[in-house]
């Protein structure tokens, strides 16, 4: 059901003109006016009643996202100042082969027996 072209808006408007009456159309085109106005006023004032929120909904999340990281932020950098390694010369745990405190090393387990081969038949 696509857009209405030419002929069929001319088809609609003698039904209107043959049900309503030459009288009666200009007053119902413009109650029709009127009611669409009123549509797309209300669907307008909703649609900035909305974004409106949104943003506001937005601000405090920003706020909120701010006033979490500065703490962090502080806290990182009072780390960085209590140990001022250079960035490249630092070598995690794992990479210098660090154990854990309190680890012993977990001994090799021997590598499973051969399968049995099955008996041969005669």
């Amino acid at each position: 059901m696509g857009p209405l072209g030419i002929p069929e808006v001319i088809a609609i408007f003698i039904i209107a003109l043959v049900v309503f009456g030459p009288k009666k159309l200009p007053e119902l085109g413009k109650s029709l006016g009127r009611g669409l106005r009123e549509f797309n006023k209300a669907k307008n004032d909703l649609k900035a009643t909305w974004d409106e929120q949104l943003r506001e909904a937005e601000n405090q999340i920003q706020s909120t996202k701010e006033s979490v990281n500065q703490p962090i932020r502080e806290t990182i950098d009072v780390v960085n100042s209590a140990y001022p390694y250079a960035e490249g010369s630092r070598e995690t745990d794992h990479e210098a082969g660090i154990l854990p405190p309190q680890t012993e090393p977990k001994p090799e387990l021997p590598e499973d027996p051969p399968a049995s081969q099955p008996p041969k038949e005669n």
